[in-house]
């Protein structure tokens, strides 16, 4: 894993946290209705799988071989 990868994988990471968290949010009605460790706890199991599902590869970065 090199620093290219790491930050590439901890960007998507940290988009998919707030994608959930706001899919997550946005299925309350009202904002007294949000429970709150709901949306923390699928936020960050959705973080982790992202970097599960990175290490099979990024795109957005080139396989060392290539070089």
């Amino acid at each position: 894993m090199t620093k290219t990868w790491i930050k590439a994988a901890l960007i998507r990471a940290i988009k998919t946290v707030a994608e959930t968290a706001a899919a997550t949010i946005g299925t309350s009605a009202l904002l007294a209705e949000i429970n709150w460790a709901v949306v923390a706890s699928a936020s960050v199991v959705a973080g982790i799988l992202s970097l599960l599902v990175s290490i099979r590869g990024l795109p957005e970065v080139k396989d060392e071989k290539e070089e």
